[in-house]
């Protein structure tokens, strides 16, 4: 696939491990010109640390805190202004406190539960409004989502319940932005080590499951989460919008 004069906006990156660097990897050698958000400073000398290793040139690094609409809303601009519009974007932006995410959900504390799904859910909704300014036609969004939000599962808590709502949000988005031609959708990623991940309690446990249950018998990892970012993200997924695809050896099918 090709996707040469193709521009993306990466949202995410927190070090090698992260689905965004699987995705933003998948994006370089398929020729794409790609943007980032950090949330500040801290994130950007990781960030540059790995451009280095991608084919491309990717210089434009915008600061985006997810909580803050002037900032969100500034940053776009500043992004329309250096690229002159892009053509989609990656949300892969999720936030819990480790306590939240160990024991019972009942025990999740009310700012816990404010704080997860102000990050990891309204984040795309806001996103989405001033994506859409400076979107390109046939834009294309996807954020990261986890089975955790489709299934009851230990530890994950307060996490799935932000998780479902990420997915209900995905469905509106698609129709609301619909009539611009501009497409939304999911990616459900089996559990990889990642900087997120390793709050959760038990995940140890998780991978084995997956190794001993899913119909491939083992894990996925960033790349091929990546890879398929990256389908949605094209023009090959042009009839595709509103939709959870799962990337998970094939364990979100088994009873």
């Amino acid at each position: 696939m090709n996707l040469e004069g193709r521009t993306y906006v990466i949202m995410g990156v927190a070090n090698k491990r992260s689905i965004a660097w699987g995705a933003a990897r998948a994006l370089d050698k398929m020729g794409a010109k790609l943007v980032f958000t950090i949330l500040n400073e801290r994130f950007r000398r990781e960030l540059e640390k790995l451009l280095g290793e991608l084919e491309g040139n990717h210089d434009i690094v915008v600061e985006c805190d997810v909580q803050d609409d002037a900032q969100i809303e500034s940053a776009f601009r500043e992004i329309g202004e250096k690229t002159g519009g892009i053509d989609g974007l990656l949300h892969a932006i999720a936030f819990a406190g480790k306590d939240e995410l160990q024991g019972g959900y009942s025990e999740t504390s009310r700012e816990g539960f404010k704080n997860a799904l102000d990050i990891s859910t309204y984040s795309l909704t806001v996103v989405a409004k001033h994506a859409k300014k400076i979107m390109n036609e046939g834009g294309s969004i996807v954020t990261m989502t986890y089975l955790g939000g489709e299934r009851a599962m230990p530890n994950y808590n307060v996490m799935g319940v932000a998780k479902a709502a990420l997915d209900a949000s995905v469905r509106y988005l698609a129709y609301d932005l619909g009539e611009d031609g501009f497409r939304v959708n999911a990616v459900s990623a089996g559990p990889i080590r990642t900087l997120s991940s390793s709050a959760v309690g038990e995940f140890k446990s998780i991978l084995k499951e997956i190794e001993e249950r899913a119909p491939l018998r083992r894990n996925v990892d960033q790349l091929e989460v990546g890879n398929t970012v990256a389908f949605l993200l094209s023009d090959l997924a042009s009839g595709i919008t509103g939709e959870v695809v799962h990337v998970d050896s094939g364990y979100h099918i088994m009873a």
